[in-house]
């Protein structure tokens, strides 16, 4: 038997995940188990891009959470914020989460979003997500693990 019949015997191989964690918030009226996610860069150094790319890529697999990232926020039930909030980034932050239909969740990941982290009072700031739009969701960490990332996703899908 070749390496084919061993993939037909053996099926998917995967971690198990997991209990779900405890719920922090529940999920907007309308997600049922499914999350479409609208990331927003508001002015961060990537390292929580890197690990939310992490998340959702093969190995963490946020999707089989319900969680999907989406490219437009009139698409979305969240959006996902990283990095401090630039002078640069705060209107068009606003923007996007007034063109994300309600009800709507924001997730704060990272530490620089949820209090300026090492940008505290650098002259280009306005300062964290939370002091431009309400947040529902923290996620912590410089930078949060893809773990991290997930167990949030996972706390608003209930999944």
């Amino acid at each position: 038997m070749g390496w084919i019949g061993r993939i037909m015997r053996l099926g998917r191989v995967a971690e198990n995940a997991g209990p779900a964690p405890e719920p922090t918030v529940g999920p907007p009226a309308g997600v049922r188990g499914s999350l479409q996610v609208r990331h927003v860069d508001a002015g961060s150094c990537n390292g929580c891009e890197v690990e939310i790319s992490g998340a959702f890529g093969p190995v963490y697999d946020a999707e089989r959470f319900g969680a999907r990232l989406v490219a437009s926020p009139r698409h979305a039930d969240a959006l996902i914020v990283t990095g401090v909030v630039t002078r640069n980034m705060a209107q068009p932050l606003r923007n996007t989460l007034a063109a994300t239909p309600a009800p709507r969740l924001v997730i704060a990941c990272g530490d620089c979003a949820l209090n300026r982290g090492v940008f505290g009072d650098a002259y280009g700031v306005v300062g964290a997500v939370g002091e431009v739009i309400p947040v529902d969701v923290e996620i912590p960490g410089c930078p949060p693990s893809p773990d991290q990332v997930v167990s949030a996703l996972r706390s608003v899908t209930r999944r």
